[in-house]
């Protein structure tokens, strides 16, 4: 396993995927990609080289980040492959889609027109697939639950090889995206601790910690 001093190329994903549905309407979701964009800055300020890779969003690139756009989660799985051998840690905080429309269509459709139905296939697995390539990167992923968070969450960890994930919880009273504070667990292997009302700069901060804290502890086993 690497120690703190060799994590030096850090390759993160960040914001929403757009899945097509004609050429003016689209399944998504409600992230910003502010979380990632935060990570990358706070990583390139410590010094290490940092590949951001964006879905739609209205931030401005982190100083000293090279960055590079997707729309799909086709497109994004494509870039974190050609990218992902580079890296030593992985940081995939992106909110993909997990369905895409079985077709595009090429013309606007028409409301006159109306759509008894959408037809929608499985979108790539992106993390679990380049999970499979580990070997001695850091892999961190993130957990978004509507109910049993922990327990979906730690099932997250194991099945996709993680060595640490950010859990939040979406209710009615609290919502991650957006907001300037959240609510989130950060687990690995060893357990897991609370961050209540936490600002999404200092998430960044605690998480780029944590990966360190598991490099040196996997050192000195």
């Amino acid at each position: 396993m690497k120690n703190p001093s060799s994590i030096k190329k850090i390759l993160i994903t960040a914001g929403p995927t757009r899945e097509f549905i004609d050429p003016v309407r689209f399944i998504s979701n409600p992230s910003t990609g502010a979380i990632g964009y935060a990570i990358a800055g706070i990583a390139a300020k410590k010094g290490k080289e940092v590949i951001l890779l964006s879905g739609p969003t209205y931030l401005k690139p982190p100083p000293n980040v090279k960055i590079f756009y997707f729309e799909s989660a086709l497109d994004l799985e494509k870039l974190a492959g050609k990218y992902f051998k580079w890296a030593d840690c992985f940081i995939s905080s992106a909110a993909v889609s997990d369905f895409r429309p079985r077709l595009k269509e090429k013309e606007k459709i028409k409301k006159k027109n109306g759509i008894n139905s959408l037809l929608l296939v499985e979108n790539p697995d992106i993390l679990k697939s380049l999970a499979a390539k580990k070997k001695d990167k850091i892999l961190v992923g993130f957990a978004l639950e509507t109910e049993n968070l922990l327990k979906n969450a730690l099932l997250k960890l194991r099945e996709k090889n993680l060595d640490l994930i950010v859990a939040n919880k979406l209710s009615s009273a609290h919502s991650p995206f957006g907001t300037a504070r959240v609510n989130a667990y950060i687990i690995d292997r060893r357990g897991c601790k609370k961050y209540d009302a936490v600002n999404k700069v200092k998430l960044a901060r605690i998480i780029l910690d944590r990966v360190e804290q598991i490099c040196y502890s996997f050192k000195h086993v």
